[in-house]
């Protein structure tokens, strides 16, 4: 492999050293080669890399079909109102796909790009502008004028020049007249403190709203507390009650107890005085008092109350 290699290295040197002058090209990376010959346009595209022509008979111009950006600057145009304006500079990113190259030479040329980006970029713009106010290119449609010029460009294109492809547009701020601007400025200006003055009333009012659920937050936690206090107060209430009805069923069981014991201790004392009193102990004990108390009494006769309880301790019926 390596002498064959060596050999047709020799012979490209060879035929190159052979050719006239002005006959070998470069063409750099990114672009391809379409040649011309007397003026009409050879079917044949080369690539990057270097390649022969016929000098003098053959011409060679280089296209690029990487993405490229084309300035168009100075760009008069008219308003609905009849003010002139003027875009200093409007940058088309555009790309011209390799595989159509041949067909859009052959319909619009090398410079194709001045047709559908420089001249169809100045054509757009009048058209938007002529149908807009001041006002709309200055302020309310220069924010969407990149995307209407991108799709009004695209939209021909795709029907006549199908392999162009329009990616970006980008449209610096157009120049208007002096007197016309600070006005514009002015109301900006006014327009500016009114959104600045709306953004504070905003502020005060979320902050107001911020310490009325504040409060909102501390009332609501207030009422809660007091709330659970109350419950606490309740709960406590009903157990003293509790307690209260513990302690009446306590000392009313106590004296019911206390009196139920006297009612039997008197009864046991009572069933053990019938059996203790025997009528010969009671005469017993009133012969006892008796001798306790003797007393003399003086007279012709004793009181009948004596004589006749005498009698009766010592004479039981």
């Amino acid at each position: 492999m390596e002498p064959i290699s060596l050999l047709a290295a020799g012979t490209v040197i060879l035929s190159a050293l052979l050719l006239p002058a002005g006959s070998i090209h470069r063409v750099p990376e990114g672009h391809v080669a379409v040649y011309y010959r007397g003026g009409a346009l050879l079917n044949r595209m080369k690539g990057p890399g270097f390649h022969a022509l016929v000098p003098g008979i053959e011409q060679v111009y280089y296209v690029q079909t990487t993405v490229q950006t084309d300035k168009v600057t100075k760009i008069p145009c008219g308003t609905s109102g009849g003010t002139m304006i003027t875009f200093d500079r409007i940058e088309v990113v555009n790309q011209l796909r390799e595989d159509a190259v041949m067909q859009t030479i052959k319909n619009y040329t090398v410079e194709y790009d001045k047709t559908w980006i420089y001249d169809k970029i100045h054509h757009e713009v009048n058209q938007i502008c002529s149908r807009s106010t001041l006002e709309e290119m200055y302020i309310t449609k220069f924010n969407s004028l990149d995307e209407s010029l991108r799709d009004a460009l695209q939209r021909d294109i795709d029907q006549y020049a199908p392999g162009i492809t329009i990616i970006a547009i980008r449209v610096t701020k157009p120049t208007i007249p002096m007197a016309i601007r600070a006005n514009y400025e002015a109301i900006e200006s006014e327009r500016t403190k009114l959104a600045v003055a709306a953004e504070t009333q905003r502020l005060v009012e979320k902050q107001a709203e911020t310490e009325r659920k504040r409060e909102l937050i501390e009332a609501e936690k207030k009422k809660a507390v007091q709330a659970v206090a109350l419950e606490q107060a309740l709960k406590q209430k009903e157990n003293d009650q509790i307690l209260e009805q513990i302690n009446s069923k306590m000392v009313v069981a106590r004296a019911r107890a206390e009196a139920d014991a006297e009612l039997y201790r008197t009864t046991k004392e009572a069933e053990a005085n019938r059996l203790r009193l025997t009528p010969e102990l009671l005469q017993l004990e009133a012969v006892r008092a008796l001798a306790n108390n003797t007393k003399i009494f003086w007279g012709e006769r004793l009181p009948s109350l004596y004589a006749d309880g005498i009698a009766g301790l010592l004479h039981p019926k």
